[in-house]
């Protein structure tokens, strides 16, 4: 008998793994930090099984913004970037809070029924706003089984953004947003540290270039500094703005300028007369290698973008004033304090000038080589804490 439970516990001990990843659409890093890490666990050959769970479509009838408008929440969100009306949403996210609220016990009777009766050994989040439905919802259908909420923005913008005081564990990518989780009163055991924010593994590989040829090919010219301009995979009516301002600039520089899905945006890029060489891509997958050919970044200051820049090495130039979304108003500061680039109160008034630092060889030198010293691991270090914790469970 006793040989019987042992053997029982050690195949259970030896079992595929389950793991769920929960993500939503409202801007691309969600997703792409689910997407990035169930690649990695692949790639690693780890005995895990991952799945997605989009929220947003398990949650879409009681979207009390799509009653309303006949948008999703999600996409509601994903138009103010697109069209650059972000002014004011410190203030409304009170009120998207307190909807939240209002429907948080149908948030979770409708969770625990998701993953009533499923066999699952971990919930992993990758989304804010959502993580206290998410505990409860688990805590009533599985109890027992952890949840990990990984946060994709350098901070939390308390309260009751990313970070709960809760049963749960938490793994952050920067020294601030560990110093909050635990200053909420969660136990410094449950909150993790890495290295930086997740990025796909294709961030990792060889890029390989032949700058003169491919640059020539893009119908640029090797010998100018090259800026790479790109905000987000919606784009931004700012980037407009920033090629007309260079453009009539007296400075010898060129551009790649990456859309993303802003189609409008390409065109009017591509209508522009111009006197700098500028080369208009619009949704593109080859990001890394467009990055490899460019000698400095100009975007908004998402957590994704600065750390691909950072990666690929490049230096930043970014924004941060009220228009600025309140989660990433942090990573300006971080920006300027790791030394890796310029963080403008304005892009209308500093581009310029910040651009005229970036095109100076030694002052581009000096950015680059705090850039050089960012060894951001944190894709491949997240597989390694989550595996401590399921032998925890």
């Amino acid at each position: 008998m006793q040989e019987w439970y042992i053997l029982r516990y050690v195949s259970e001990s030896m079992k595929m793994k389950s793991l769920e990843i929960v993500f939503f659409d409202a801007g691309g890093g969600h997703r792409s930090a689910a997407n990035a890490l169930s690649e990695v666990v692949r790639q690693e050959g780890r005995e895990w099984n991952v799945q997605l769970m989009n929220l947003q479509e398990l949650l879409d009838e009681m979207d009390v913004f799509r009653k309303l408008t006949g948008i999703r929440l999600q996409d509601i969100y994903n138009l103010l970037l697109q069209k650059g009306w972000t002014l004011g949403t410190p203030q409304l996210l009170p009120l998207m809070h307190g909807v939240i609220r209002v429907m948080h016990g149908q948030q979770v009777d409708m969770l625990e029924k998701y993953w009533r009766g499923k066999n699952l050994d971990m919930i992993v989040s990758v989304i804010p706003n959502f993580n206290r439905a998410l505990f409860q919802g688990l805590a009533k259908a599985m109890p027992g089984v952890p949840m990990v909420t990984i946060l994709t923005d350098m901070a939390d913008y308390p309260p009751a953004f990313w970070i709960e005081k809760q049963d749960q564990y938490f793994i952050c990518g920067t020294e601030k947003a560990r110093q909050q989780a635990i200053s909420m009163g969660n136990a410094p055991e449950r909150v993790f540290l890495t290295s930086g924010m997740i990025l796909h593994p294709k961030y990792y590989l060889p890029v390989e270039v032949d700058r003169t040829r491919d640059l020539e090919a893009l119908g640029l010219d090797p010998k100018l500094p090259t800026a790479l301009m790109m905000f987000g995979g919606e784009g931004s009516a700012k980037m407009l703005d920033i090629a007309r301002q260079l453009n009539a600039s007296s400075l010898n520089l060129q551009m790649i300028a990456i859309c993303g899905k802003n189609e409008k945006l390409r065109r009017d890029l591509q209508d522009m007369p111009r006197r700098i060489p500028m080369h208009i891509e619009g949704f593109t997958r080859e990001v890394p290698r467009f990055m490899k050919l460019a000698d400095f970044f100009i975007g908004k200051p998402g957590p994704g973008s600065i750390s691909e820049a950072i990666m690929m090495g490049l230096p930043v130039i970014v924004e941060c004033n009220a228009w600025t979304l309140p989660q990433e108003r942090y990573n300006a500061t971080w920006v300027e304090e790791k030394g890796v680039g310029i963080a403008l109160k304005s892009f209308s008034k500093g581009v310029v000038p910040a651009v005229t630092r970036m095109v100076d060889a030694s002052q581009r030198a000096a950015f680059s080589a705090s850039v050089r010293a960012i060894e951001n691991r944190a894709v491949y270090e997240i597989p390694e804490i989550l595996a401590g914790i399921l032998a925890k469970h």
